[in-house]
């Protein structure tokens, strides 16, 4: 490193730039190094001039590292990048997807405080709600996601949060996210999004009225099923209260995981297009083959919200869920044939992935809770990757075949 500091322009000027320059340059603030990638910064804590500028810091008197429990900036770029795509204040970074939701509640919310929470929602998210949240105090009621006046005569005086992911896990169910913003703002509420399955690529809640988004970055803001972390964004009230508790409870995200993430947020747009476009195509194959029952993905004319995906998505995203003949021993059976896409539940991978929810993902759900979810015996899911379509169908024919 030179000696001496020279001035010169070394960060893009990223003023009115477009979103795919965005994912691709937002957050990144050059070392006097001149690095062009993004570098990690693997240090537990940070050492300070003097004794007055430790102090100041950790006071939040002046800006500038503390302790990567809560600041680190390779973390950090990520941040201020999901931001700039969310169109957020300011976002803020955690170990996981459900510590992201953990993290919003925990930091909002009190004990008397009462959420209101869609039926469609991932079982990992009811179970938080109902065993951890509930335990704590937090009043916990659950509505039809796409049923608004059902939303608004659910709402109490303590009601603080509506929670709600759009689309769902894993029928691709949506809600009206302008509508319902209106309805939880006209009644003192805030509405809180989970986006996993769109990515600010297909759908930007916050632009809707949204006041919260959160996501799994596992998924496809990674994209190649690498890591695991999460993200909230949303205004700086908020997020500051968010930053509070990461400091206090420390769901912290890695410097490495970060560090993929902004890879995987270069290639978001394109990925998610590839994504679209295969899962559209199988959905539409899916719909004319004997032994399928119905078919579930929002970009098919025959899904009931079908319209509404078009008007408050750019895309109708990768997960395709449908229900086979034979209930559990059909859809297992369909599983168990396969040979080329992967058997697990996870998904925002580049390979196919196919699961069965009600004994996986939604199997710690009680039968009248799965019921009520829709999650049947013989709903089978697959999140589709960036195969060529015509192998995937190769693969789905060996399952048609084993009904």
């Amino acid at each position: 490193m030179s000696q001496e500091w020279d001035a010169g322009r070394l960060d893009s000027d990223l003023e009115g730039v477009a979103f795919d320059t965005l994912a691709v340059r937002a957050g990144q603030h050059r070392t006097p190094e001149g690095e062009h990638g993004d570098p990690m910064f693997f240090t537990s804590s940070y050492v300070f001039r003097t004794a007055a500028d430790a102090a100041a810091r950790f006071a939040g008197e002046v800006p500038g590292n503390v302790y990567s429990r809560y600041t680190n900036p390779t973390v950090r770029a990520f941040e201020e990048r999901i931001a700039a795509l969310e169109s957020a204040e300011q976002a803020v970074a955690t170990a996981t997807g459900m510590a992201a939701i953990m993290a919003v509640v925990m930091s909002l919310c009190s004990a008397g405080d009462h959420v209101l929470v869609s039926r469609s929602v991932f079982g990992s998210t009811i179970s938080l709600f109902e065993k951890y949240f509930k335990r704590f105090g937090v009043e916990v009621d659950y509505v039809p996601l796409a049923d608004l006046s059902a939303w608004d005569a659910a709402i109490k005086p303590n009601t603080k949060l509506l929670f709600v992911e759009s689309p769902s896990n894993p029928l691709a169910e949506l809600v009206d996210i302008t509508a319902l913003a209106e309805i939880a703002h006209a009644k003192g509420a805030m509405l809180v999004v989970d986006n996993c399955f769109c990515t600010p690529a297909l759908q930007q809640p916050l632009k809707l009225g949204a006041d919260i988004v959160v996501h799994s970055a596992t998924k496809f803001i990674d994209g190649q099923g690498r890591c695991m972390g999460g993200v909230v964004a949303g205004r700086s009230e908020q997020m500051k209260e968010v930053v509070g508790f990461l400091r206090t409870a420390g769901p912290t995200l890695s410097p490495f995981n970060a560090w993929i993430f902004l890879k995987g947020l270069e290639t978001l747009n394109l990925r998610m297009k590839a994504h679209c476009a295969n899962a559209q195509q199988l959905a539409e194959w899916l719909e004319q083959q004997d032994g399928i029952e119905k078919v579930h993905y929002a970009g098919l004319k025959s899904h009931p919200q079908h319209e509404l995906a078009q008007r408050q998505q750019k895309g109708f995203g990768a997960v395709v869920s449908f229900e086979v003949k034979g209930g559990k021993e059909g859809a297992w059976r369909f599983i168990d044939a396969t040979r080329l896409i992967s058997i697990t539940a996870n998904l925002g991978d580049s390979k196919t992935t196919i699961t069965h929810p009600s004994t996986t993902s939604h199997g710690r759900l009680a039968p009248q809770e799965r019921e009520a979810a829709g999650i049947r015996d013989s709903l089978i899911r697959i999140a589709v990757g960036l195969e060529d379509v015509a192998d995937l169908q190769a693969d789905l024919s060996r399952g048609l075949a084993a009904l």
